[in-house]
């Protein structure tokens, strides 16, 4: 697999770029995760291009396989940003996380056209979850900066973790692949996942030049308001901005008993994840994780926008100076997106199968 380039050092480094310039007469570039959500290729193809010819734009759709997302993605962004035109990431957090990533190196434009389960990513920006809808939203947006967090060297749009969260992940995927897509699934393989007798962490971390030992279930590192809203889970305000938006949210699951877990699950499906006992909240900028490892190994198994890998130790997070240039509406028209969706929330998603 080939190298990632090196992310932008954290918020104190030189004012970003101004944004890229389009040209309408270049065809956007979709990349088009052939594995995400229930339709199929050609029923993908037919509401794109239907969208598109309808405003008399032009396009290339290019259909991947989830080991080739990458280096189409790397390959669609140096494209987009010789012609003017944007990358577009077709399906869930996962793949936009791919395209994100191109782009953001790249610095071309990037739109969206959300295909996951709960696509907190575009609903944040106000991007609608029908796709024609999405298509023809992103037609007429502008490329809009929205804030980019980085671990390592990788960025993440949604969230970062270890811990319990990773191994929720893998049990989520593989009851989606027994039992199909859907937020009921995930629901349930997140009690199979909360349920099991779960490893503690011993971390080391270090925020705010200040450090300290704990011991947790769970790290969660959050880079998205909507989601931290919808958990009851936003942190108390320490620093400048909010999550996603100048900050990010941390979360340390200390260990609890099976009944406290139940009790864990309960209050993050009412919203209310903050008020259970043991959960540790607070915010920051840029964050220092050592993990203590058993001798001999060097990575830690870490989840970010949904996907699972094992990143080298220390885990460094941090606010990057640089955005990704968004294709997205003006902000009073996101904000009020993120207010309906929000308010029609259902409280029947445990927290962990929301996350």
């Amino acid at each position: 697999m080939a190298a990632t380039p090196p992310l932008p050092g954290p918020a104190a480094a030189p004012a970003a770029p101004a944004a890229p310039a389009l040209d309408p007469a270049a065809a956007l570039q979709f990349v088009v995760n052939a594995a995400a959500g229930s339709n199929d290729a050609a029923t993908q193809r037919a509401v794109i291009e239907t969208a598109l010819q309808a405003q008399g734009r032009r396009a290339e759709l290019h259909f991947c396989a989830p080991a080739a997302l990458a280096g189409t993605a790397r390959e669609l962004a140096q494209k987009a940003l010789a012609t003017r035109s944007a990358v577009v990431a077709v399906g869930g957090d996962g793949t936009l996380n791919t395209v994100a990533q191109a782009a953001h190196a790249a610095g071309c434009a990037m739109g969206v056209v959300p295909q996951g389960t709960f696509n907190y990513f575009a609903r944040t920006h106000g991007i609608p979850a029908d796709p024609a809808d999405a298509v023809r939203l992103l037609l007429h947006a502008v490329p809009t900066p929205v804030q980019v967090a980085g671990i390592n060297d990788r960025i993440f749009l949604v969230n970062a973790s270890l811990g319990l969260y990773p191994d929720l992940l893998e049990d989520r995927e593989a009851y989606k692949a027994r039992f199909g897509r859907s937020r009921w699934v995930a629901f349930v393989a997140a009690c199979a996942t909360l349920l099991r007798a779960q490893r503690r962490l011993r971390l080391h971390i270090e925020t705010g030049g200040r450090g300290r030992d704990v011991q947790t279930l769970t790290l969660f590192v959050g880079n998205n308001r909507l989601q931290l809203q919808q958990l009851g889970a936003e942190p108390e305000d320490t620093v400048a901005g909010t999550p996603g938006d100048g900050s990010m949210a941390g979360l340390i699951l200390r260990p609890i008993g099976t009944l406290a877990m139940l009790g864990l699950m309960l209050q993050g499906a009412m919203g209310r994840l903050g008020e259970a006992a043991g959960v540790e909240r607070f915010e920051f900028e840029h964050l220092v994780v050592r993990p203590s490892l058993p001798q001999g190994r060097l990575g830690v198994k870490v989840a970010f926008d949904g996907e699972v890998t094992r990143m080298r130790a220390p885990l460094d997070f941090r606010v990057l100076a640089r955005p990704l240039y968004l294709l997205a509406p003006q902000r009073g028209a996101a904000a009020n997106t993120i207010g309906t969706s929000t308010a029609t929330a259902t409280a029947t998603t445990a927290a962990a199968a929301r996350a």
